[in-house]
Order: structure tokens, then sequence, then C-alpha cells
């Protein structure tokens, strides 16, 4: 017994019992993938030039964007290695980006739930309208996204003068003695704010899910009907929301980017920097350093933060989607 013992071949390596599996299953794994490309090789030939684009102009620029983040770059000099002193500069000596990044966390928290679900509850009441008056509807929702005109509606209606429309209605009814500065005085600002971005919020999800809704299967709800499904409540969370999952998906990207990159309405309407800094937003901050300053390494550590604070909600916003219907 002990001489067969002492005889046995030790086995290492390579040979030893599982340690070539993870190398055979990567090798196998690279030739199912390389055989299914071969097989959609026409398909990713189509797809070539926008990926071509893409890569240019999206993924280049946010990786450069990252390792500029760690050096001290004015366009005019070489950039300078310095490591992470631009975040800590960032977290604990600027002042202005701790109120930006409160503001911009506060106006997301409010516009992005309250956006996304009226462009949802929107659709779906219009979907069940006749095409003719959907389609008008359609266009009176969305036609506040795209017109060019909107501040001077919002910038007259919150005048700060008597004639403004908001402090003549005020005054005529009596809840006020005096014009307010609603521009002006920061217990305002960032409200307006607020309720500018929720006029425009009608956009391209609106659209999506408009779409989506056109698209679901109506013999899914004769076969819901059958399963036990009795209300439109259930249809709507076991029927309408799973098959609308892609374009839930992509009305939630719409929103959330929309919602952490809101810079325009605050510039525009309120002055850029707005008073005190009420209205100033992560957005403002990098325009300030990135085109007025031109400390591209500082404002691309802005843009890194803001970037790693949209893909976080972007990752749980998913998690949460794909419970629907569940």
């Amino acid at each position: 017994m002990k001489q067969q013992i002492a005889k046995r071949p030790v086995m290492a390596g390579a040979n030893a019992p599982g340690r070539g599996k993870p190398g055979r299953m990567l090798r196998s794994k690279a030739v199912r993938v390389w055989t299914e490309m071969k097989k959609n090789k026409h398909a990713y030939v189509l797809m070539a030039p926008y990926f071509l684009i893409f890569c240019t102009f999206t993924v280049i620029p946010v990786l450069l964007s990252f390792a500029l983040s760690f050096t001290n770059f004015n366009l005019l000099e070489q950039p300078r290695w310095i490591g992470w002193q631009n975040y800590a500069r960032l977290f604990v000596q600027d002042d202005i980006f701790l109120i930006a990044l409160k503001n911009t966390l506060l106006f997301a928290a409010i516009t992005g739930p309250i956006s996304y679900m009226a462009c949802f509850i929107f659709a779906w009441l219009i979907n069940e309208l006749p095409p003719k008056l959907r389609a008008v509807l359609t266009l009176v929702l969305y036609a506040p996204s795209i017109s060019g005109n909107t501040y001077l509606i919002w910038t007259l209606l919150f005048a700060g003068d008597s004639y403004g429309y908001a402090n003549s209605f005020l005054m005529k009814w009596g809840f006020i003695m005096e014009p307010i500065q609603w521009l002006q005085d920061t217990r305002y600002v960032l409200t307006i704010l607020i309720l500018v971005q929720l006029w425009l919020s009608l956009g391209t999800s609106f659209l999506a899910f408009i779409a989506g809704l056109q698209n679901v299967d109506r013999t899914m709800y004769e076969a819901g009907s059958i399963d036990g499904i009795r209300n439109r409540w259930q249809e709507l969370w076991f029927i309408t929301l799973p098959a609308m999952r892609p374009q839930l998906m992509f009305g939630a990207v719409i929103q959330i980017a929309s919602a952490f990159s809101v810079a325009e309405i605050s510039i525009y309407l309120l002055g850029f920097p707005s008073v005190d800094y009420a209205a100033h937003t992560i957005v403002t901050h990098l325009v300030d350093y990135g085109t007025i300053r031109f400390e591209m390494g500082y404002a691309s550590a802005i843009a890194t933060v803001l970037f790693t604070i949209m893909l976080t909600v972007n990752l749980v916003t998913q998690k949460l989607l794909g419970k629907v219907g569940e």
C-alpha cells in the first residue's frame, strides 16, 4: 500500500484537476463570441460608422476627461500630474461646489421622479383617445420642450415690477402690497427653476412612452383577463409596464440626464451666477471653470463627479425598473 502511494504521480500546474478549467471556459467563450460575430458580420458592418463616431466623440472624451481630472491643465501649458488634489479641493475647499451639489441633488430629486411620472401618465391617458385627438394633444404637450421663447414667457411671468403677471395678479387680489423680486430673491429662484423644468419635461421621454404604449400587443390583455386580471391597474402593472421596459429605461435615462445637467435655464433666466448662488448647479460650476477660467483639470474633476452620480442613479433606476411587473 505504501509503495502504491509512493508511485502515484503528483499532478501540478495545468495538469491538476480543475486547474485548466477556467482557461478552457474562457477559450470556449471566446470561440462562441467569434462565431457569433462572424455569423452577424453584416450587422456589425452597418453598426461600424455609428460605433466609430460614438467612440470618437463620447467614449474617448470621457476617458480623457477622467485622466485630466488628475492634472493641472490650463490649455496653454502641458498637463501637470497632481494626483487627487483637484478632488480634495472640490470637496474640502470649494464651498460653491458644495452649494451646487446640494442644489443639483435637490433639483434632481424633485424634477426627476415627477417629470418621469408625468410623462408616463400623460402618455397613458392620451393613448386611450382617438388617433386625431391624440395627435393634437401630443403636439400641444410636446410643444413647450421645443419652443424657443421659453425664457421670455417665464421672464414676463416673474418680472420684478408691477407689470409682471405674477405680481400683477397678487397685487390685484390683495395678497401682496408691493412687487416681489422673484428672480432676485434667494427664497424663490430654485423653486422657479424647478417649475420651469417641470413645464419643459414633456419631451423625448413623453414621445417614447406614447410609442411604447402603441406597440403593446393587444392580445396580451385578452390573455390577461383569462388569467385573472380584473382591472386597469392590474393591466398596467402586469402587462403594460413589463411590455414597455425598453421605453421605460430610455425615458429614465433621458430624465436623469436632463435633471442632473440643468444649466441653460438657470443661466438665461436667473443670470450667471445666480444671486448668492441660490440656483447654482454642478453644470453651471463646470461651465464656470471650463469655459471662463479655463482650469480644465479642475473642470474635468467636476465632470467626473457628475458622471459618477448620474451613472449610479442610472444603475439604481435600472434595478428598480427590472422589478416592474413582479
